[in-house]
């Protein structure tokens, strides 16, 4: 693989600066967490997945919440379906507030489409993050794309089981295949509810065994990389887990501080080329591959999260140590 430096050291100093700034919002330091214009004025997600406030609150709330003890593990994965699909905490709390807990035993597309129909009317119920289209023929007959994906949902998680392959699935990859071979469901989205399952008790693979390339992944990589040689997407997002210490230290961005010992993954990696990408098209223009605009600016939260992770990562004690230290409560997140 041919590397493309002036824009590969810019991944790194992605990875760094990025996640300087979580760490200065964590210690609760002064605005500007940066001293850089381009992370000032656009939005960029975080170096890990898992801390973004959406991925924060589906394993605390939607997978990890108290009250989850009772259910059993389609529950949970079905929860995780139907949350992903819209993505979106307010629709996500409405759903709760007219159904109360959403089980296998209470999942009804027909009363769910219709109370989403007239939510609909009054706010977007999709995040617009993920481009959720919901067009494939099998489903024409229902007229709303929140309508065919909940069908598509019914049809073919629980009616043809496939939740029930899932759990018994050997590995990530596996998972995603099954994920795939949905409708909707192309590589970018498979791959994420996989990993959005994998956070559950329910799936426990290493994040490290297999990675899909998204479209905006593909972009940074295409920048950062001026000739695969035969590669693949995700043989170059390896290669980068592979070499980080080494083109850390090339590039002068060896202080990167990990998530309470948590070192990236390629779900991170991967994330973080897309990230590249955008804060790309800012800092070199003239590179005109793919996307040439940011589209979104950055504007600081109000609200606090606490952080939290999947138990079985062993970092919550470190996360909460830490909070105890600088005798802070809450954190806030981005």
């Amino acid at each position: 693989m041919k590397i493309r430096d002036n824009c590969y050291q810019y991944y790194f100093y992605f990875l760094q600066e990025r996640m300087d700034i979580f760490w200065k919002r964590y210690e609760n330091k002064n605005y500007p967490f940066s001293n850089d214009f381009i992370f000032i004025n656009y939005k960029f997600t975080n170096v890990y997945r898992s801390t973004d406030r959406v991925s924060q609150y589906l394993i605390r709330n939607v997978i990890y919440n108290e009250r989850n003890s009772w259910l059993n593990e389609e529950d949970i994965l079905l929860r995780i379906l139907l949350f992903k699909i819209f993505n979106k905490i307010e629709t996500w709390e409405y759903l709760e507030e007219k159904f109360g807990m959403i089980t296998f035993r209470n999942f009804n597309p027909d009363k769910i489409s219709k109370c989403l129909s007239e939510r609909i009317l009054k706010q977007p119920i999709f995040n617009s993050a993920y481009m959720m289209t919901g067009t494939h023929h099998e489903y024409s007959q229902f007229e709303s794309k929140h309508e065919k994906w909940l069908n598509m949902l019914n049809n073919e998680f629980i009616r043809n089981k496939k939740l029930k392959k899932v759990i018994k699935a050997k590995s990530l990859e596996e998972i995603y295949n099954i994920l795939r071979s949905c409708a909707f469901l192309g590589d970018f989205l498979s791959y994420q509810y996989t990993i959005d399952m994998n956070y559950s008790n329910i799936i426990d693979f290493d994040e490290n065994s297999f990675v899909k390339a998204g479209i905006g992944s593909i972009r940074g990589i295409k920048k950062c990389f001026s000739d695969l040689q035969g590669y693949t997407y995700e043989d170059a997002i390896r290669y980068t887990l592979d070499n980080l210490n080494i083109y850390q230290e090339k590039y002068g961005f060896n202080k990167f501080r990990n998530l309470f010992g948590r070192e990236p993954k390629l779900i991170d990696l991967q994330n973080c080329f897309c990230e590249t990408d955008k804060y790309l098209r800012a800092k070199m223009p003239e590179l005109r591959i793919d996307n040439v605009r940011i589209k979104q600016k950055f504007r600081q939260p109000k609200a606090l999260l606490h952080l939290f992770f999947p138990p079985k990562w062993n970092i919550n004690s470190n996360c909460q140590r830490l909070c105890s230290t600088k005798n802070m409560r809450e954190l806030i997140l981005f």
